[in-house]
């Protein structure tokens, strides 16, 4: 039981490296092609998009002027971002000791799980034998 339980921590010790490896070469890939400038040019080109026709199923269920409102305010909040935001090189400076610093405390998480129950079945040959100790 207990080499299951260390086989399955170190199967989702795997699947979770893999996953913050993953999103940080992604992040890195994203904010890398972002340049600060870049950002501000995307919102006045969304700002001068016009809203495009809705099939008629969609009508029903979307509001055309919501979707001006929705450009309107994405154009704005590129705007704006755009202006707060540094450069992804120096953004990716901060993401990616943060993203290793969750995964480490996600490992000592689920190396702490899997301590507790590698005690817990440790003790529970002796668990029984106090019940049936009790029990006589």
């Amino acid at each position: 039981m207990r080499a299951l339980i260390w086989g399955l921590t170190a199967l989702f010790a795997a699947g979770w490296t893999g996953l913050v490896w993953v999103t940080h070469q992604l992040t890195g890939w994203l904010l890398g092609a972002v340049d600060a400038g870049t950002l501000k040019d995307a919102g006045g080109a969304v700002a001068g998009l016009p809203v495009p026709p809705l099939p008629e199923w969609l009508n029903l269920w979307i509001d055309t002027a919501w979707l001006g409102a929705l450009q309107a305010w994405s154009a704005d909040l590129l705007g704006w971002l755009g202006a707060v935001l540094p450069s992804g090189d120096a953004l990716m400076a901060w993401v990616g000791p943060l993203l290793w610093v969750g995964w480490g405390l996600g490992m000592v998480l689920l190396l702490g799980l899997a301590g507790l129950a590698h005690v817990l079945i440790g003790r529970a040959p002796s668990v029984r034998q106090a019940v049936q100790a009790i029990r006589a």
